[in-house]
């Protein structure tokens, strides 16, 4: 199968966006942790899709500050539980915040399976649709702003942009909890 990539200026610096053909399969920061892991081996570099197009909209869209919704499918590569942890990160509302072991608990709720906090995190951390599957949403039970593979500037950038208060939210130190 093929993958499809293409880049995207934004205010942030400039991103790598893949796809499937159909659907998103990656958006990276350039440098990120992880960047490009999911991408296949048969990569055709700089092509344009009319997906690309979608999600260049939406990205100008939400730096403008506003909330825009997905109109494309976005389709991560991951084990079956990385992808029920992304799947939960597209239900933090823009302007919210939730913590690891927020979702954590909730796993617990829903399907009645323990889970922790670090296995949240090493899922969102290798999430590979940035921004639009919102992991800078997700922050340590403690208010720290640890997580992000983009790197903690950027996803403070991100926060501000959707009028997060970030007073009581203060950068990692070694052994933050999650």
């Amino acid at each position: 199968m093929n993958t499809y990539t293409h880049q995207i200026q934004t205010p942030l610096g400039q991103v790598t966006v893949s796809s499937d053909g159909h659907a998103l399969t990656g958006l990276w920061f350039d440098g990120q942790k992880y960047y490009g892991k999911t991408l296949g081996n048969h990569t055709i570099e700089k092509y344009d899709l009319p997906l690309f197009a979608q999600v260049e909209a939406w990205l100008n869209d939400y730096f403008s500050g506003q909330q825009p919704t997905l109109h494309f499918e976005v389709k991560p590569a991951g084990t079956d539980f990385r992808k029920t942890v992304w799947n939960e990160l597209l239900s933090i509302p823009y302007g919210s915040l939730t913590t690891y072991g927020e979702i954590a608990q909730g796993f617990y709720e829903t399907l009645g399976k323990n889970m922790s906090a670090q296995a949240v995190g090493g899922a969102v951390g290798h999430n590979p649709i940035s921004i639009i599957i919102p992991c800078h949403r997700v922050v340590g039970s403690n208010g720290s702003l640890t997580g992000y593979a983009g790197g903690i500037d950027v996803k403070k950038k991100l926060l501000q942009l959707e009028d997060i208060d970030l007073t009581p939210l203060h950068e990692p130190t070694k052994g933050t909890a999650l």
